[in-house]
């Protein structure tokens, strides 16, 4: 939330210097766009011209067809603005979306390619506003912002140019009062710097209490805690409220203001032009086209004005979204990689030694072995690094010591994408995405048939649930599969896995939320589907693992015990009293 109070300088060079490479793919589009903003404006500073003409010469000279002329040449040059203006603003608004398109897939990419180790310590929703309301927030600066400055720059430069060659008088005048705007733009700035600021935290509030609160709505509701969650949300959204009247209170000073600092400028050409008629030498229209100008002259700096708030926040935006970018909390695939081809599933850790922060281990020396076609279970206390083993196979983390070899090939000399094509896992808790069934068995992978999808929901028995729906695997799912039941969405989660036929199939307390004749058919499923496959399964309940090939005890980081279900129980260590303990426990659940 921090970072969402940081503004950061209104122009900043080094930042800007790189969102400019986002424009360079366009840049003839934004060089066309600034042409078309100096035609703009050109045509904008000649307005006031034709009144002066059609004052002083026409009307003057009571020449009724010349009169026509110069209407008939100020409509056309309306027209023809008006179409240059349409251009103009679709070219820059153009220019926006494309550069935000491409900076958006950047940041999914990065986000895509960063290490899970990244997002343990990063909340989703702060990294959602980062591909959101930041990048929205640039798409502002780069179609209102930087092609649009020429123009009112331009503007303001052909106003000064026609109104010094016009009375030099009326334009010194005309500009005694800006050093009355440049002082209440520098008031504005400072206070509007300080109210978004705080909206902006406010926000950042807003969005981490929505996130939090509807992803835990089920906590809220069982407990009867939404008065409470109700009222906290009130007292947020009363600050947000607040901190933008304040907001909308400088804006609300600052442009009447400039309005009356214009009024003061023609107060004093009506008096100066009044004094000097006395004298004849200035003209109606010289003085009519003065009031026009000076009405010209100061919308452009409120935009200018405008400009600059779009500009701070877009410096302060983009130096978020570039500190994301800069990360590099990316597990490298190897300079020179190996080729894995027709992998036989062979694990192997040699002393490995892991730790999420510092040397905090987690795994302590762990060495073992997991011959192809085997099945090795873990088992232990929770914390005791069996998810671990599996996050440094799958290389979602980087170990800090040892060895780990796949077919006696290290992994760290095996691209990332190669690896995991050989592996499936199912966790314990299931994601789904939204969209139908089918396509989260497949994945969206073409390679994988309507036949091998059917094949994989057979074998684990999801087709008996899928096939009595409606519209049976092109069912739609719902948001995190809200419409399916936890076993439901873990028989879909196991048929996603077996339908990619990996090498090394990995389940992670994948039949906990299964009841226990599910669990039956899964387990004989499994049986006949992992002749060939190595398999590693976690799980808490020991029932499901006494046909494993071994069996590693995990305790404190550290390999305890090893060996067959009943080699274990010999032993009476470790294994033997967890088995007995859930003997126990079983036995009461009967009684």
């Amino acid at each position: 939330m921090v970072d969402e109070e940081i503004l950061g300088k209104a122009y900043d060079t080094r930042l800007m210097k790189r969102l400019i490479k986002y424009l360079k793919p366009y840049k003839w589009h934004v060089v066309l766009g600034i042409f078309l903003s100096v035609i703009v404006s050109g045509m904008e500073a000649v307005r006031p011209w034709f009144t002066k003409y059609a004052v002083d010469t026409n009307i003057a000279n009571n020449d009724k067809q010349g009169l026509l002329i110069t209407a008939v040449a100020f409509l056309g040059l309306l027209v023809f603005r008006g179409m240059v203006q349409y251009a103009s603003a679709y070219l820059t608004q153009w220019i926006g979306q494309k550069t935000i398109y491409d900076l958006r897939m950047q940041i999914f990419t990065h986000l895509q390619n960063l290490s899970i180790k990244y997002f343990d310590s990063n909340p989703i929703g702060r990294l959602i506003t980062r591909v959101t309301n930041d990048v929205e927030v640039l798409n502002e600066m780069f179609s209102s912002g930087i092609v649009m400055v020429f123009s009112d720059v331009f503007t303001i430069i052909g106003i000064l140019w026609f109104m010094f060659s016009m009375s030099w008088e009326l334009a010194l005048l005309s500009l005694s009062v800006l050093p009355l705007l440049f002082y209440g733009t520098f008031l504005f700035r400072k206070k509007a710097r300080e109210a978004y600021r705080e909206v902006r935290l406010q926000i950042a509030r807003i969005n981490t209490f929505m996130q939090e609160h509807i992803t835990g709505m089920i906590v809220d509701q069982i407990f009867n805690r939404e008065k409470k969650s109700h009222e906290k949300f009130s007292d947020i959204n009363a600050s947000h409220r607040d901190a933008n009247i304040k907001s909308i209170f400088y804006y609300a000073l600052f442009y009447p203001g400039v309005d009356l600092i214009g009024a003061i400028a023609i107060g004093l050409i009506i008096w100066y032009a009044g004094i000097d008629a006395l004298k004849g030498s200035l003209t109606i229209g010289t003085v009519i086209a003065f009031f026009q100008f000076n009405e010209m002259f100061w919308r452009p700096i409120r935009d200018l004005s405008e400009k600059y708030n779009i500009m701070q926040t877009a410096m302060a935006s983009s130096e978020r979204i570039f500190k994301l970018l800069d990360d590099q909390s990316v597990i490298a695939n190897p300079v020179s990689p190996v080729s894995l081809e027709k992998v036989r599933g062979e694990i192997e850790f040699r002393n490995v030694w892991f730790a999420y922060i510092g040397e905090d281990w987690v795994l302590k020396n762990v060495s073992f072995k997991i011959n192809p076609g085997e099945t090795a279970a873990f088992v232990g206390h929770t914390g005791a690094g069996k998810t671990s083993i599996i996050n440094l196979i799958c290389r979602f983390y980087e170990f800090q010591r040892g060895e780990i070899f796949i077919d006696g090939t290290d992994i760290r000399a095996i691209n990332k994408e190669d690896l995991r094509k050989q592996m499936a896992i199912v966790l314990q808790d299931v994601f789904l995405f939204s969209g139908d069934i089918k396509s989260n068995i497949n994945l969206g992978n073409d390679d994988i048939s309507m036949d091998r999808i059917k094949a994989a929901a057979r074998v684990v028995g999801a087709n008996r649930f899928i096939e009595k729906m409606p519209n049976q695997y092109d069912e739609e799912v719902k948001e995190r599969g809200a419409t399916l039941s936890v076993g439901q969405k873990q028989l879909i989660s196991f048929a996603r896995a077996l339908a990619v036929h990996p090498k090394i199939l990995i389940l992670d307390e994948a039949t906990s939320s299964i009841d226990t004749e599910t669990e039956i058919l899964i387990q004989q499923a499994i049986k006949k589907l992992l002749q060939g496959r190595t398999s590693i399964v976690i799980a808490h309940r020991l029932s499901t693992i006494q046909r494993a090939n071994k069996i590693i005890v995990m305790h404190k980081g550290e390999i305890r015990e090893m060996g067959t279900h009943q080699e274990l129980l010999a032993m009476e260590g470790i294994y033997y009293k967890l088995y007995k303990l859930q003997y126990k426990e079983q036995e009461s659940k009967l009684n």
